[in-house]
């Protein structure tokens, strides 16, 4: 038995390329026929993963990345939920990462608000092709399907950011409430607007969010819009207290030109205080670099 597992390892060693390529066919096969259970994200990612995984084989040739992506499908097909891939499993130029650290930093952000729950499959589709995206831009020779991937997983992030709310996925009461008057209560609504590192210019990302916002303002009657400004823990916390006040300011002025009332605008910034996510001193992390919109 031992002289014939040597065998078949000796084999694939030599032909290393022809294994991948059986193991790929394989793992395709299998997620091209399995029934897709679990909830509806998860069955909308396989799917993404099959149509994926199907064009990595058969078009592309790309055995190795075939295989990766069938099993995350067929994980997704068993009900189990797989996140968006690591940034450290990739090798990317310093650039590349950067980018694609911040993107995974809004991915993960809006899964923790509720997306896969309110917006399954357009969580699906954001995660599939951010998996795209990284992939194709670790190969970094296909300009279209690196762009390709990238403006269709940044328009459904952008869609995401728009539609998720904290009170989204809150626990439904157990008595039956009268019809609400408004769509949320004024205390439960937030929204977030993210930022690239060491900047305080609203980005393209944070447009359709402060959109939503202007709108849902001109609906109610308010008191104050807050705008608090965040960072992550990279630099000082003197500079860090500083940015994160022109990026409330950003938003203020961003508000504004929406048509939002000046006078109710308060703007604050937290600095590195007040993290999503917690690290260590010195660490990027993009879900930190942020601006909270709440009302009163």
């Amino acid at each position: 038995m031992k002289v014939f597992r040597g065998l078949v390892l000796g084999a694939c060693v030599i032909g290393l390329g022809a294994c991948s390529n059986y193991q790929a066919h394989s793992e395709v096969k299998a997620l091209n026929e399995a029934q897709a259970v679990g909830s509806p994200f998860t069955q909308y990612l396989a799917g993404e993963y099959r149509d994926y995984t199907n064009r990595e084989l058969n078009e592309m040739f790309d055995y190795p990345d075939a295989l990766h992506f069938a099993r995350k499908g067929l994980a997704a097909a068993a009900g189990e939920v797989v996140m968006p891939e690591p940034i450290s499993d990739w090798n990317l130029n310093p650039q590349h990462m950067e980018e694609l650290s911040t993107a995974r930093g809004r991915l993960v952000v809006a899964f923790d608000l509720g997306a896969r729950e309110v917006a399954a499959q357009q969580a699906a589709i954001a995660q599939a092709r951010f998996d795209c995206w990284i992939e194709q831009q670790e190969e970094n020779w296909q300009a279209a399907d690196i762009a390709g991937c990238k403006n269709q997983f940044m328009e459904a992030m952008n869609a995401l950011e728009g539609m998720v709310k904290p009170s989204a996925v809150m626990e439904p009461v157990a008595e039956v409430a009268p019809e609400p008057t408004e769509p949320m209560k004024v205390e439960d609504a937030m929204y977030l607007v993210f930022f690239d590192f060491d900047k305080s210019a609203v980005a393209a990302s944070g447009e359709s969010v402060l959109d939503a916002v202007g709108q849902e303002v001109k609906g109610r009657s308010l008191n104050t819009v807050n705008v608090v400004g965040h960072t992550d823990r990279a630099g000082s916390r003197t500079y860090n207290n500083r940015l994160a006040l022109k990026r409330a300011n950003a938003v203020r002025d961003a508000l504004i030109d929406r048509g939002v009332d000046a006078a109710l605008i308060k703007v604050d910034g937290r600095g590195e205080d007040q993290n999503l996510v917690a690290t260590d001193d010195n660490v990027r992390e993009p879900a930190n670099r942020r601006a909270e919109i709440t009302f009163e």
